[in-house]
């Protein structure tokens, strides 16, 4: 099993830090692959892929266009494209355009970096100010804390280089080209980020003959994460799932 930070983030290079950019992300599964299949104990035809969160998405797009991962799997996968859309837009994306592209030229120019933390500093914090919504308070407790606080890693991201998400459909061109077997697994508690909607989303646009979506009921996103009775209930699929299909 090979598991990698992405570029520009945690313990993976790359100037300047933060950047959330699909291609890259994309770009960076595709290297993974590259890497496996030079690897003399790999079976380069039983290559599969499996990602959570915005991973799970990427890793969905990746195998779009590169079938040489053999099977997918995502689990509570989310379309960085249409969240930042929508919520990190606040539903105001050309506005957003606008305003990055202003960050981005003057950045270019010397100015200070528009570094941006996506979460309240503290579940205290959160709820103080009035957040409600399920997904924002539990990756609060998730990444501001010990449980997914990692050396190197942040809940930041440098805006002025989001606007390359803006466009982007991560499930792009699936119902023709996704033919590999595909497993979606997702919480039926949805939140902000919207995973239960995209879930459902790639598996009805999956060109794939084999897919199936699991729907671990009374769990959230972040339950999935780590949680021991919902990762178990994904775990029950996914391990039978990449044995009967690689």
């Amino acid at each position: 099993m090979l598991v990698h930070d992405a570029s520009f983030q945690g313990a993976s290079g790359g100037m300047p830090r933060f950047i959330e950019d699909p291609a890259i992300r994309v770009s960076d599964i595709r290297f993974a692959v590259d890497y496996l299949q030079s690897l003399p104990y790999v079976d380069a035809a039983r290559i599969g892929a499996i990602g959570v969160c915005g991973g799970g998405a990427y890793t969905v797009h990746a195998g779009i266009t590169d079938h040489r991962i053999k099977a997918l799997a995502s689990i509570t996968g989310v379309n960085y494209g249409r969240l930042i859309r929508e919520g990190f837009a606040d539903f105001k994306p050309l506005e957003f355009i606008e305003n990055t592209a202003k960050m981005r030229t003057a950045e270019a120019q010397g100015g200070a970096r528009h570094m941006v933390d996506l979460l309240p500093a503290s579940i205290e914090a959160a709820r103080q100010s009035g957040t409600t919504d399920i997904d924002v308070l539990e990756a609060t407790e998730y990444y501001k804390t010990a449980c997914g606080r990692q050396p190197g890693s942040a809940t930041s991201q440098l805006m002025s280089f989001s606007s390359a998400a803006m466009g982007w459909d991560v499930f792009l061109n699936a119902e023709t080209l996704l033919t590999q077997p595909l497993l979606v697994v997702i919480g039926s508690k949805p939140g902000a980020f919207g995973a239960y909607r995209d879930g459902w989303e790639i598996y009805g646009r999956a060109a794939s003959r084999r897919k199936e979506i699991v729907v671990a009921e009374g769990w959230s996103h972040y339950d999935l994460y780590d949680k021991p009775e919902p990762v178990a209930i994904a775990m029950a699929k996914v391990v039978p799932f990449f044995k009967e299909t690689l």
